[in-house]
């Protein structure tokens, strides 16, 4: 394991839960998080550096958990030593860095990017629905991912930077780091998109990069039109940010909220799922497929070939918004 940040909570969880894999190693220059995991899951080597862990345990594969910045030096250090590589999305700060990495690993070492929320449990049920053709032609999609999360609570503080102190220092912020997972998710059901506009934000002035999204994609081939709405400072909405999904189509329309998918139309179904049970099951999944792939020499569903399309729509929200980070805190910015 390469980190032993917050994300790790939800990962270590998923590997205690995989028969025949074991995390035997834990590297972070932060000492004291490395060894509360290490006490918490049973892992036996603790390390500073991912050179000394590389070095000193024996090791098949590595989990990389680091900060984005860290992901490309860290994916590199483990397929020079040939190892099977699961890395947390994105693969590297920006497009470039990302498609710079593949370039350089291709054929070197088996790699999986971990994009978690296509595993979702009620989004597997969802595309299973879609195979079907429940819904005829779709005619629409409608995302929508709001919160109040930036906005001051009674205390002063903003929930979302207190459950996520890192997003103050992030340039980008809600589509490279949130919304990501969203059209990685939005791609696994429906296939290839265009950015057609986007519109990005930011509301206040403890973060320098944006916390709100209007995006606007058309489906390649038919043109079916999607559009994404991102805001974590909507007032009446509640702190923590749930997903809203419908799909528009001849003969049904679907609507997911949080957990809850429905659908309406010609025929009625409905499938109820616990949210935090999803939350941490699709972490399992992900790194599940991981294992199962790894072993059997099968492809991941999530390959860093895959990941880099989801990577092009980001880059390209922030091209044609032309929003800019601040360098530091200021006003509020809309591009």
């Amino acid at each position: 394991m390469v980190g032993a940040g917050w994300v790790t909570q939800y990962h270590l969880p998923g590997w205690a839960a995989v028969d025949g894999a074991d995390v035997v190693a834990i590297c972070d220059p932060d000492g004291e998080a490395a060894s509360d995991r290490a006490r918490a899951f049973g892992i036996g080597a603790q390390f500073d550096t991912i050179e000394a862990m590389l070095d000193g345990a024996e090791l098949d594969a590595l989990d990389i958990c680091s900060p984005r910045p860290l992901h490309a030096p860290h994916v590199r250090a483990g397929a020079a030593r040939g190892l099977a590589l699961l890395c947390q999305k994105p693969l590297g700060v920006d497009l470039g860095e990302a498609e710079a990495l593949v370039a350089d690993t291709e054929g070197r070492a088996r790699l999986m990017v971990h994009e978690n929320w296509r595993f979702r449990p009620y989004y597997r049920r969802l595309a299973a629905w879609l195979r079907e053709g429940v819904v005829g032609d779709i005619v629409s999609i409608r995302f929508e991912f709001h919160s109040s999360g930036m906005l001051p609570g009674p205390d002063g503080a903003r929930p979302a930077l207190v459950r996520q102190p890192f997003f103050r220092s992030l340039d980008r912020l809600l589509v490279m780091e949130v919304l990501i997972h969203h059209l990685d998710t939005l791609r696994f059901l429906f296939g290839e998109f265009d950015m057609v506009t986007a519109r990005l934000g930011r509301s206040n002035s403890e973060i320098i990069g944006e916390d709100s999204a209007i995006l606007t994609l058309s489906r390649r081939g038919d043109g079916v039109p999607l559009s994404i709405s991102g805001n974590l400072a909507v007032h009446g909405a509640p702190p923590a940010p749930i997903d809203r999904l419908s799909i528009y189509g001849s003969k049904g329309t679907i609507l997911l909220e949080d957990a809850d998918l429905r659908l309406v139309g010609a025929e009625l179904r409905h499938a109820p799922f616990d949210a935090r049970e999803s939350y941490q099951a699709a972490y399992g999944a992900a790194i599940r497929h991981f294992v199962e792939q790894t072993r059997s020499g099968a492809p991941y569903e999530t390959s860093p070939q895959d990941n880099l399309e989801t990577l092009r729509l980001v880059e390209r929200a922030y091209t044609l918004s032309g929003f800019e980070a601040c360098a530091s805190a200021a006003s509020p910015q809309l591009a």
